[in-house]
């Protein structure tokens, strides 16, 4: 099997599609900006490389057949940096990349930062190599990080619902889509098995820690104000804001089977993660 370059390997997704890598015995190149941070149990060789600088990504990809390319961190040039990674996977030679994009990415998504995403995707059709690009659902994982202390979920979402996936499955889909060339230079959409609402989010995640979680909706005005405390940039606030009211324009509830095609398993119910996950909301029973 071809040498597969795989980035953000200190992340969780990053290191979780490695670790599918090497089980499917797929010689792996883990990349990253602090090798320091690569987990000490991953296999492969470890190389320095961020997205800004494109020499040193050149370097991290020649070699490799195939890149996994995982979205760079929220930054108000995320956009040039995936632009940078994009070149140098080309300038390297590279035959293919899967890229971690994200559900209704498109130019005039509510949610500003899949716009971002719509672009890069852009960037690899006129790349002339292959791709595929992953648009992930909002993360299962996150959700009970979306209450307060006071456990209550605030957003202007309206009755909009989410097609929550898990991290988990997105690594197995994408190491799905890096060994195969059967789904090349194809968008798919990766979520959960159902999409549901905040309110129903809250109402089952409440259910299963035995704790009441509630839903509040928030006007835009709201919204902005709320977050203000954080004393984020302006860019960052719109991008929390805009994704709930993505939700509540329709644009996340897509629900696709890409996860158990690719994986030749169902994607995990909400429950279900959040069962064999009792740290993520031990938080939340203080």
């Amino acid at each position: 099997m071809d040498l597969i370059a795989v980035t953000g390997v200190p992340g969780g997704l990053g290191s979780g599609v490695a670790r599918h890598l090497v089980d499917l015995g797929a010689k792996v190149r883990l990349v990253a900006r602090n090798p320091s941070r690569v987990p000490a149990d991953l296999d492969g060789d470890v190389v320095a490389g961020s997205y800004a600088d494109e020499a040193a990504m050149v370097a991290a990809f020649t070699g490799a057949d195939t890149v996994f390319l995982v979205s760079g961190r929220e930054a108000i040039d995320r956009l040039e940096h995936h632009r940078t990674a994009v070149t140098a996977a080309t300038r390297a030679g590279v035959r293919k990349v899967v890229y971690t994009s994200f559900l209704g990415a498109s130019p005039d998504a509510t949610f500003v930062l899949a716009r971002q995403h719509f672009h890069t995707e852009q960037f690899l059709r006129q790349s002339g190599m292959r791709f595929v690009a992953l648009r992930d659902s909002m993360y299962t994982d996150f959700i009970p990080y979306l209450a307060g202390k006071d456990r209550v979920i605030r957003g202007p979402a309206g009755n909009g619902a989410v097609s929550w996936v898990t991290r988990a499955d997105i690594a197995a889909a994408a190491a799905g889509a890096l060994t195969t060339d059967q789904h090349d230079d194809s968008i798919l959409d990766l979520t959960g098995p159902e999409a549901v609402s905040l309110s129903e989010t809250a109402a089952r995640l409440g259910r299963l820690i035995g704790r009441p979680v509630e839903y509040h909706e928030e006007t835009e005005e709201e919204a902005y104000a709320s977050r203000a405390s954080y004393g984020a940039p302006d860019w960052e606030v719109e991008g929390w804001v805009t994704s709930y009211q993505a939700i509540a324009n329709g644009e996340l509830a897509a629900v696709s089977d890409w996860v158990e095609t690719l994986t030749g398993r169902p994607a995990q119910s909400m429950e279900d993660f959040l069962t064999d996950h009792p740290d993520s909301y031990q938080h939340l029973l203080d």
